[in-house]
């Protein structure tokens, strides 16, 4: 078996959630966890950029319309935070388009609102 891509990173970048998680906890907007995780990022020298712009590009130009990342962090690895009951497989086809969207190889999906634990998914391209 393969060695996970970014796995220090991605180490790391979880580690910050699973803190979050552990102080606020379930039932909250995604909007308080975004801006948890930036201080806990902050905190941990996390380098990320909150809020990203994403091109999209179609036969080499680039599109008026874009995706927005949650965070881009270590500028390879894209987070996406969710505050719903489970996750979807639209939640998920979201964070592959961003990754393929923009040639990044690693997507984690965090779910700061499932019923019995912080729900995660690593997402590679």
């Amino acid at each position: 078996m393969g060695k996970l891509i970014y796995e220090e990173e991605s180490y790391r970048i979880m580690g910050a959630c699973f803190e979050v998680y552990r102080i606020r906890g379930r039932g909250f907007l995604e909007a308080v966890y975004q801006e948890c995780l930036e201080m806990e990022f902050a905190d941990r020298g996390i380098p990320f950029v909150s809020q990203q712009r994403l091109p999209i590009f179609y036969k080499g130009r680039t599109l008026g319309q874009f995706y927005k990342a949650d965070f881009v962090c270590y500028g390879k690895i894209i987070v996406e935070v969710k505050a719903v009951a489970r996750l979807i497989d639209e939640h998920r086809a979201q964070a592959i388009n961003y990754l393929r969207a923009t040639d990044m190889k690693l997507g984690l999906l965090v779910n700061f609102c499932a019923p019995e634990k912080l729900e995660y998914q690593r997402l590679v391209v």
